[in-house]
């Protein structure tokens, strides 16, 4: 039986088995769970208990409650898991060194996509050229930030792999980190990186852009 764990992990831990429950089924958006009576019995748990585990589900989209419904496998919502990503504290006390190393292995490892996609769509090199040439113009520190930020963003997102965006919007967490050790004379070095890369990409010379891309996040060691 699962009442004899404190409230808070027994919300966790039921939350847990439902996942695993829809996994196991191979349930899809939009099929029935069982009713709430049924759950928390499968569960050895309470129905109050069974209901908040399912409400920190509602939350990232993965059930549903629906009126006169009941339980249904939900989507996703990943608006929703970045925000909660991103406004984790334990994120901002992360080493420089890993954020660092996340960001090469996600930017790096996405160029072959990216160089394969915009082959077949030039569009995604005009959005993403359109934002360096941005920056050439800005003159303003939270500017820079925000385009720089939209433009690393903006090359995840043309890879096509949806699921990496949530870590993708990590950047803000980065950038807000690294934000004050930015200064202008270094402005230069790094649209000359993006547009680098943007240009090996069109070409579709997707290791020459992951080389330029790995060094150019790796610059940001010697300002942490």
């Amino acid at each position: 039986m699962l009442n004899t764990v404190e409230r808070t992990k027994l919300r966790e831990v039921v939350a847990e088995r439902l996942k695993t429950y829809i996994l196991q089924e191979n349930l899809k958006s939009g099929d029935r769970l069982p009713t709430e009576s049924e759950l928390a019995e499968m569960f050895g748990v309470s129905r109050l208990s069974l209901r908040e585990a399912t409400k920190s589900l509602e939350f990232l989209g993965i059930v549903e409650a629906r009126p006169r419904v009941g339980l249904t496998v939900g989507s996703v919502n990943m608006e929703r898991v970045t925000e909660y990503l991103g406004f984790h504290p334990v994120l901002h006390d992360v080493p420089h060194d890993q954020l660092i190393g996340t960001r090469i292995i996600i930017e790096a490892g996405v160029t072959p996509y990216v160089a394969a996609r915009m082959k077949e769509d030039p569009s995604l090199y005009e959005k993403l050229n359109e934002i360096n040439s941005e920056l050439r113009q800005t003159r303003s520190l939270q500017r820079w930030t925000e385009l720089d930020t939209a433009f690393h963003r903006e090359l995840v997102a043309a890879s096509g792999l949806k699921p990496l965006m949530p870590f993708s919007d990590l950047l803000a967490v980065f950038f807000q980190r690294f934000r004050d050790s930015v200064k202008k004379a270094e402005w230069s070095v790094g649209i000359n990186d993006h547009q680098f890369i943007i240009d090996a990409l069109r070409d579709g010379d997707s290791s020459a852009a992951a080389e330029r891309l790995h060094g150019h996040i790796e610059s940001h060691r010697l300002r942490a």
